[in-house]
């Protein structure tokens, strides 16, 4: 008998990348046997935050296809479009922060999605601020 190899999908901006980030990326891979990421485009994260990424989609991809427990990277154009990228992808599992909770639950009908808890006492936004005041 073939043992079917479990696909885990998640997405994220992933500037100014901080533990939060590796520890959500490892417990996603944890779920599966090959992790996918789509890193947002510079242009949808001006869409969902009104400002662009410290580092450009290029060097994002580039930050996250370096990590040794991610397989597979690509550029995330549209949040409407997750259904698929899912479908596209082949994925098992859909892993987001918890701060997602209920968001996405659209997609139980296509692959398993799961909310993992986010690292406490850390965000991108709150270490961006931090530079701009003490840089």
């Amino acid at each position: 008998m073939e043992l079917k190899m479990r696909k885990v999908i998640t997405f994220g901006t992933f500037d100014v990348l901080h533990i939060g980030h590796i520890n959500i990326l490892k417990r996603a891979k944890k779920m599966g046997d090959y992790l996918i990421v789509g890193v947002s485009s510079d242009y949808l994260n001006f869409s969902k935050k009104q400002r662009y990424p410290v580092y450009p989609e290029t060097e994002r991809l580039e930050i996250i296809r370096s990590l040794k427990f991610v397989d597979e990277v690509f550029i995330e154009e549209s949040l409407e479009l997750k259904g698929e990228y899912i479908k596209k992808f082949k994925a098992d599992i859909l892993v987001m922060g918890d701060d997602w909770l209920g968001r996405f639950d659209e997609y139980k009908e296509l692959c398993e999605v799961s909310y993992l808890p986010r690292t406490v006492g850390i965000s991108t936004t709150e270490l961006i601020s931090q530079i701009k005041r003490y840089g």
